[in-house]
């Protein structure tokens, strides 16, 4: 084959690019399986390697970076640490960049990836909608952590970590009209939020379709754009509005345990109580919702659990393993004192 590429010999072994430089390279770290395979068909083709591509990678850093989309997300933060704690036992540096609403997460990753001689990447929030081409332009193996993506699209060049947030969200508002709420109102993301925002809001109205309950548009209340997203601020702007617009309901459902902070403050200003006047629930189970009072009933997602499958999916692809695996994870529903049964 004629001026045989890098990435000719990847499709060939069926491997990332990053997995033929490394065996190019010896890296200890390769699997060796993988590492006979890939020179087997060098030495097949007579592949000669660009040699300034070759020395390129022999300064690769041990880093692997942690691109976070909403870096201010509480929920995001409580994950932070044990990003760090884990890969510093496997002997990595950690690297944590944050990434703009506005910024295109690819693009940033195939930057500093060039920039920091990176190891790996690991996505952390927000939504990728992208092609293979461009996962591959990144040259390192990533993996998606609580990233939204379309649970029924073709599979990735990628392995993701996640719980599905459009039936989690569903058994959130059944769990609501199971103690026999019908009036549920929701302060979901913004209003083109195409995220997990999105997908939460596609839970709501699918349970109270599923429980016989007509959706009324009036009690789907969006966080607002020039606050903070999935902020204390926004869940106390929208909740105040909700209950100044005199609209009925008896529950409220905010997508975020600090969103539903922030409804706390807006009921009780409004000089009414949970869950006499109104039942709340949150979503994330964020360490302090079991400190308000009443104690927050919320969802709680697997934090220790889906960060260390992150890494452990980031290392076999860094080993060159190249089975990609969409694992998802369950909720949890922590029942406290924030929902009334209604008669």
């Amino acid at each position: 084959m004629a001026n045989l590429t890098i990435k000719d010999i990847a499709r060939i072994c069926n491997v990332g690019i990053s997995t033929v430089s490394r065996a190019i390279n010896d890296d200890p770290g390769i699997n060796q399986e993988t590492k006979k395979r890939v020179l087997k068909v060098i030495e097949e083709y007579h592949y000669v390697p660009n040699n300034s591509a070759r020395n390129l990678k022999m300064n690769e850093s041990n880093t692997i970076a942690l691109l976070v989309k909403g870096i201010d997300n509480q929920f995001f933060q409580g994950m932070l640490k044990i990003f760090e704690e884990e890969l510093k036992k496997l002997k990595y540096t950690f690297l944590l960049h944050a990434v703009g609403e506005d910024q295109d997460d690819i693009s940033v990753a195939v930057e500093l990836a060039k920039e920091k001689r990176l190891k790996g990447i690991i996505f952390l929030g927000g939504r990728i909608d992208t092609t293979e081409d461009r996962l591959i332009s990144m040259g390192i193996p990533c993996v998606m952590c609580t990233v939204a993506v379309d649970m029924a699209a073709p599979q990735r060049d990628c392995s993701s970590v996640s719980i599905d947030d459009e039936k989690e969200s569903y058994r959130v508002v059944d769990y609501l009209c199971k103690k026999g709420h019908k009036r549920i109102a929701m302060i979901a993301g913004r209003d083109n939020d195409q995220a997990v925002g999105g997908v939460r809001l596609k839970g709501y109205m699918q349970a109270l379709k599923d429980n016989g309950i007509e959706i009324d548009d009036k009690l789907i209340w969006h966080m607002k754009h020039e606050i903070p997203e999935y902020s204390i601020e926004n869940g106390y702007v929208v909740a105040k509005e909700l209950l100044e617009s005199g609209i009925d309901f008896t529950a409220l459902y905010a997508i975020s345990d600090l969103t539903a902070f922030g409804a706390y403050k807006a009921i009780f200003e409004a000089g009414k109580s949970i869950p006499e006047d109104y039942s709340v629930m949150g979503f994330d189970g964020i360490d302090i919702s079991k400190y308000l009072h009443p104690a927050l009933t919320t969802m709680q997602q697997p934090c220790e659990e889906m960060v260390k499958s992150s890494i452990n999916l980031l290392m076999d692809a860094i080993k060159g393993k190249n089975e990609k695996q969409q694992l998802i994870f369950r909720a949890n529903l922590l029942e406290r004192d924030s929902v009334k049964i209604l008669k």
